[in-house]
């Protein structure tokens, strides 16, 4: 028995070592998501909160001016600048961030919402199919609504002369989407967003989807940052768009030496430990083959199973 306190005597030192370590700097903590961004029970699925790094320049959600001429009750849709919205009394509206994919390229001029779902089940169109096949073959039969359905929580219809566009306004499961062109789909918004746009518009609303003039006319030019984002196209951002083209390869050149670095640096180390196994091994009198790992010859194994 005895000869087993110089073994727990050493980890008992360990452990006060560890207690009485100087504690680390405290992390900054994360950004605040806004209330109407946090997760949310809607029936029966739970809605993940979106992330405030998702919340840049016109993704968040805002009252604001409005100066078009469409009345209260008007969805507005600009797919130049990636902004949808909901048109209030005396001027103002509802400003949403949205995503606009190939679909959502599709329709210019009015059209109506003809009919709104919840958890909408979705199924890829045929041509979508025979084109992506490796999209959407799996999916030929439809999938219902639900966290992985690309509809997400709600999606409005647009018909035009009591026909489907085929054009939706619609949640998403890709909130990184939110601000950016994509390569299919139509008009996306965060969850929470299509919930609370849902939630304002009946059936037979108006919607205006702008033209490229139109859009030019009310918001002004606009442009693609160098992370896709939609942004007022201006020299300060034509510049910062060349600055931030060469701080993404500077990134990530620096990512992959430092990838390269670290997994030279576990090699070496790992050749290390491995002579050094063997050197305690034959200081021991054991057999290369039976050698066991280097954490059972220096105790690190009990150390762990203690502190576990």
């Amino acid at each position: 028995m005895f000869h087993l306190l110089p073994r727990f005597a050493a980890v008992l030192a360990l452990l006060t070592a560890a207690a009485c370590a100087p504690k680390p700097a405290a992390e900054a903590p994360p950004p605040a998501i806004p209330p109407e961004y946090q997760a949310v029970q809607d029936g029966e699925f739970l809605i993940p909160a979106v992330d405030p790094l998702e919340l840049f320049g016109a993704n968040l959600r805002t009252e604001v001016d409005f100066a078009g001429d469409e009345k209260p009750g008007t969805v507005v849709v600009d797919v130049n600048a990636r902004r949808l919205y909901y048109v209030l009394e005396g001027n103002r509206a509802i400003r949403y961030g949205i995503a606009v994919g190939r679909e959502g390229l599709s329709f210019k001029g009015t059209g109506y919402v003809g009919r709104k779902a919840e958890w909408p089940s979705w199924q890829p169109t045929a041509n979508m199919v025979k084109t992506r096949p490796d999209l959407y073959a799996e999916y030929a039969a439809g999938l219902p609504g639900g966290l992985e359905n690309p509809l997400g929580a709600r999606a409005m219809y647009l018909y035009r002369n009591g026909r489907d566009t085929m054009f939706r306004i619609h949640g998403t499961i890709q909130n990184a989407s939110i601000g950016r062109a994509t390569s299919a789909g139509c008009i996306r918004l965060f969850n929470q967003d299509a919930i609370d746009l849902f939630n304002r518009v009946e059936v037979g609303d108006k919607v205006v989807v702008r033209t490229l003039e139109e859009s030019l006319a009310a918001e002004g030019p606009y442009m693609d940052d160098a992370y896709g984002r939609a942004v007022p196209d201006t020299p300060e951002n034509r510049a910062q768009l060349d600055v931030d083209k060469q701080k993404i390869i500077d990134d990530e050149a620096a990512k992959v030496e430092a990838e390269r670095v670290a997994a030279l640096e576990a090699e070496k180390q790992a050749a290390k430990d491995e002579k050094r196994r063997l050197r305690l091994c034959r200081n021991k009198g054991i057999a290369e083959a039976d050698c066991p790992t280097l954490a059972v010859l220096t105790g690190e194994e009990e150390i762990a199973a203690v502190t576990n």
